[in-house]
Protein backbone atom coordinates (compact mmCIF):
# COMPACT_ATOMS: atom_id res chain seq x y z
CA UNK A 1 0.00 0.00 0.00
CA UNK A 2 3.01 2.55 0.74
CA UNK A 3 4.68 1.45 -2.25
CA UNK A 4 1.15 1.91 -4.10
CA UNK A 5 1.25 5.28 -2.77
CA UNK A 6 4.76 6.62 -3.62
CA UNK A 7 4.91 5.59 -7.14
CA UNK A 8 1.29 7.66 -7.76
CA UNK A 9 2.76 10.33 -5.71
CA UNK A 10 5.96 10.22 -8.40
CA UNK A 11 3.32 9.63 -11.16
CA UNK A 12 1.71 12.98 -10.72
CA UNK A 13 4.72 15.01 -9.68
CA UNK A 14 6.38 14.06 -13.11
CA UNK A 15 3.67 14.64 -14.73
CA UNK A 16 2.97 17.99 -12.98
CA UNK A 17 7.11 18.89 -14.01
CA UNK A 18 5.43 18.83 -17.67
CA UNK A 19 2.98 20.46 -17.64
CA UNK A 20 4.87 23.35 -16.01
CA UNK A 21 7.09 23.22 -19.30
CA UNK A 22 4.56 23.20 -21.94
CA UNK A 23 4.28 26.78 -22.10
CA UNK A 24 7.80 26.96 -23.61
CA UNK A 25 11.44 28.13 -23.19
CA UNK A 26 10.46 31.20 -21.85
CA UNK A 27 6.93 30.36 -20.29
CA UNK A 28 3.60 32.33 -20.70
CA UNK A 29 5.56 35.12 -22.53
CA UNK A 30 7.03 32.53 -25.15
CA UNK A 31 5.93 33.92 -28.63
CA UNK A 32 3.67 31.05 -29.05
CA UNK A 33 1.97 32.05 -26.08
CA UNK A 34 1.07 34.73 -27.35
CA UNK A 35 -2.47 36.33 -29.42
CA UNK A 36 -2.13 39.01 -31.95
CA UNK A 37 -4.69 42.00 -31.41
CA UNK A 38 -6.37 43.73 -34.49
CA UNK A 39 -4.00 47.22 -34.71
CA UNK A 40 -5.53 50.47 -33.32
CA UNK A 41 -5.44 52.74 -36.10
CA UNK A 42 -4.79 56.85 -35.56
CA UNK A 43 -6.27 58.45 -38.50
CA UNK A 44 -7.82 61.80 -38.55
CA UNK A 45 -11.57 61.31 -38.68
CA UNK A 46 -11.36 57.26 -38.86
CA UNK A 47 -12.65 55.19 -35.99
CA UNK A 48 -9.82 53.63 -33.32
CA UNK A 49 -11.05 50.11 -33.54
CA UNK A 50 -13.05 47.68 -36.00
CA UNK A 51 -14.31 46.23 -32.79
CA UNK A 52 -14.72 45.52 -28.97
CA UNK A 53 -11.33 43.56 -27.48
CA UNK A 54 -12.38 40.68 -25.62
CA UNK A 55 -9.48 39.43 -23.44
CA UNK A 56 -8.87 36.41 -20.90
CA UNK A 57 -7.41 37.62 -17.62
CA UNK A 58 -3.49 35.56 -17.74
CA UNK A 59 -2.86 35.83 -21.26
CA UNK A 60 -0.23 37.42 -23.37
CA UNK A 61 -1.10 39.80 -26.22
CA UNK A 62 0.49 41.74 -29.02
CA UNK A 63 -1.55 45.43 -29.86
CA UNK A 64 -0.08 47.73 -32.72
CA UNK A 65 -1.10 51.25 -32.70
CA UNK A 66 -0.23 52.90 -36.04
CA UNK A 67 -0.69 56.54 -36.81
CA UNK A 68 -1.26 57.50 -40.41
CA UNK A 69 0.45 60.93 -39.80
CA UNK A 70 -3.05 63.01 -41.13
CA UNK A 71 -2.56 64.70 -37.50
CA UNK A 72 -1.26 64.95 -34.57
CA UNK A 73 -2.84 62.42 -31.69
CA UNK A 74 -2.71 60.01 -29.17
CA UNK A 75 -4.09 57.49 -27.39
CA UNK A 76 -4.50 57.55 -23.83
CA UNK A 77 -5.86 54.97 -21.00
CA UNK A 78 -4.47 54.50 -17.37
CA UNK A 79 -7.15 52.09 -16.13
CA UNK A 80 -6.54 50.30 -18.99
CA UNK A 81 -2.27 49.94 -18.42
CA UNK A 82 -3.39 49.29 -15.09
CA UNK A 83 -5.31 46.60 -15.40
CA UNK A 84 -2.25 44.47 -17.54
CA UNK A 85 1.86 44.08 -16.63
CA UNK A 86 2.95 45.66 -19.42
CA UNK A 87 6.04 43.44 -20.52
CA UNK A 88 7.43 46.16 -23.51
CA UNK A 89 6.48 48.59 -25.94
CA UNK A 90 8.55 49.00 -29.24
CA UNK A 91 8.82 52.13 -31.17
CA UNK A 92 11.53 52.33 -34.05
CA UNK A 93 13.09 48.96 -33.05
CA UNK A 94 13.76 50.35 -29.76
CA UNK A 95 12.55 48.13 -26.84
CA UNK A 96 11.25 49.98 -23.77
CA UNK A 97 10.11 48.27 -20.41
CA UNK A 98 7.97 50.75 -18.45
CA UNK A 99 6.59 50.59 -15.18
CA UNK A 100 3.97 52.15 -16.09
CA UNK A 101 2.44 54.41 -19.04
CA UNK A 102 -0.86 56.59 -19.25
CA UNK A 103 -0.85 57.44 -22.74
CA UNK A 104 1.09 57.54 -26.17
CA UNK A 105 1.29 60.66 -28.85
CA UNK A 106 2.62 60.42 -32.63
CA UNK A 107 3.58 63.59 -33.65
CA UNK A 108 4.19 62.12 -37.59
CA UNK A 109 3.62 58.98 -39.15
CA UNK A 110 4.46 55.84 -36.88
CA UNK A 111 3.72 52.64 -35.32
CA UNK A 112 4.27 51.16 -31.68
CA UNK A 113 3.78 47.83 -30.85
CA UNK A 114 2.86 46.36 -26.99
CA UNK A 115 3.27 43.55 -25.46
CA UNK A 116 1.39 42.24 -22.23
CA UNK A 117 -0.77 40.38 -19.65
CA UNK A 118 -4.19 40.95 -19.13
CA UNK A 119 -4.39 41.25 -15.33
CA UNK A 120 -7.22 42.75 -13.49
CA UNK A 121 -11.11 41.90 -15.03
CA UNK A 122 -12.73 44.55 -16.26
CA UNK A 123 -14.20 47.14 -18.96
CA UNK A 124 -12.18 49.75 -20.32
CA UNK A 125 -10.83 52.10 -23.06
CA UNK A 126 -8.02 53.62 -24.86
CA UNK A 127 -9.40 56.55 -26.48
CA UNK A 128 -7.78 60.64 -28.11
CA UNK A 129 -7.46 62.39 -25.26
CA UNK A 130 -10.56 65.19 -25.39
CA UNK A 131 -13.03 63.20 -27.43
CA UNK A 132 -16.17 62.01 -26.69
CA UNK A 133 -17.16 59.76 -29.92
CA UNK A 134 -17.82 56.32 -29.81
CA UNK A 135 -15.63 56.21 -32.53
CA UNK A 136 -12.89 57.63 -31.27
CA UNK A 137 -11.74 55.25 -28.30
CA UNK A 138 -11.44 51.41 -28.18
CA UNK A 139 -12.91 48.96 -25.50
CA UNK A 140 -11.27 46.35 -24.01
CA UNK A 141 -12.96 43.41 -21.83
CA UNK A 142 -10.31 41.27 -19.55
CA UNK A 143 -12.65 38.19 -18.34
Amino acid sequence: MRLTLITMLLLISTGMSALAHELGFAGLLDKRNRTDLAPITLASGQPLASAPYILKSGGYYRLKIIADGSAELAVEGAAFFRSVWMNEVIINDIEIRPIGLDSLEFDDEGQAEITFIAIKPGRYELKIPGTKGATQRAIFTIR
